[in-house]
């Protein structure tokens, strides 16, 4: 039998063995680098953007890290791109046969971002659709990931180009939901999932950014944008909450010095434990 011809039952299909099985006649993923081994891609999105994606991804990344897994990130905003000046990054990603060598932090996490391929981190990327989801592409079957735990892609917001390149480019294992607690977070996060669902890309779960901001003074929540409606989105939505993060200026200034991994909060210490129980890693 053929590998066109292999067929299995909707039970055993998954990535790892459906390769060629009548589920994946249509698959069209780019293939991975050669010198590159990732159990696991995640994507982080939005439905608008301003929300704290690339912040929830770095986070998201610093916490696996702590746990002992080798980890990368993928800056796929490639016309707003941060992850780099957050770490602290500014040399150029340098080439090798095998392929582009992503940069890697103070605690060795990859990092590939365009910013790291411009003469100047201020440079403006001017380009149209294509030319951006070529890119990103470029960024999964170009650039030596080497042995990754988790490779989280930090998306640029919205339903347009390069999200959809990501989708249907890059073998998605799940995506993380980034929202805020305004009035608009409904529709925010239904974009997302409705857009996930219609994709087939399994959704892990919400994570709610700048949920409040606490009194240097007295410690109390003071819940800036209102109360939240993430447990009832999530409850509505059958999907689970990672966690909340407040306004921290102490982590807003290591931001600003590139020093985000020096970071000593654990807003998302529970995200990571239900990230693992949901893709069944002890």
């Amino acid at each position: 039998m053929s590998d066109m011809d292999r067929k299995c039952s909707d039970s055993d299909c998954k990535k790892e063995s459906c390769e060629g099985c009548e589920h994946n006649q249509n698959n069209m993923f780019e293939p991975v680098n050669l010198h590159s081994s990732i159990k696991k891609v995640i994507g982080v999105v939005s439905g608008k953007g301003g929300v704290g994606k690339s912040f929830v991804t770095a986070m998201t990344a610093v916490m696996f890290q702590r746990l002992g897994y080798k980890v990368g990130i993928m800056d796929a905003d490639v016309t707003g791109p941060s992850i780099p000046k957050m770490f602290g990054l500014s040399k150029r990603a340098k080439g090798s046969k095998q392929g582009i060598i992503p940069e890697n932090t103070s605690n060795n996490i990859k990092i590939m971002s365009v910013n790291l391929l411009l003469d100047q981190e201020d440079s403006p990327v001017i380009w149209r659709g294509p030319l951006l989801a070529n890119m990103v592409k470029q960024f999964w079957t170009e650039v030596v990931w080497g042995e990754l735990d988790y490779l989280f892609i930090d998306m640029p917001p919205g339903t347009g180009d390069v999200p959809l390149t990501v989708f249907q480019s890059i073998p998605l294992d799940g995506i993380i939901i980034v929202t805020s607690p305004q009035d608009l977070v409904s529709m925010i996060v239904k974009k997302a999932y409705n857009m996930a669902k219609q994709m087939n890309i399994p959704i892990v779960g919400l994570v709610e950014n700048m949920s409040y901001v606490k009194c240097p003074d007295c410690g109390k929540e003071i819940k800036i944008f209102g109360e939240s409606k993430l447990e009832n989105i999530a409850n509505e939505l059958g999907i689970d909450v990672l966690g909340r993060i407040p306004i921290d200026t102490e982590i807003a200034k290591l931001v600003d010095q590139g020093e985000f991994e020096k970071f000593t909060c654990e807003y998302l210490k529970e995200a990571s434990g239900k990230i693992n129980t949901f893709f069944n890693i002890k």
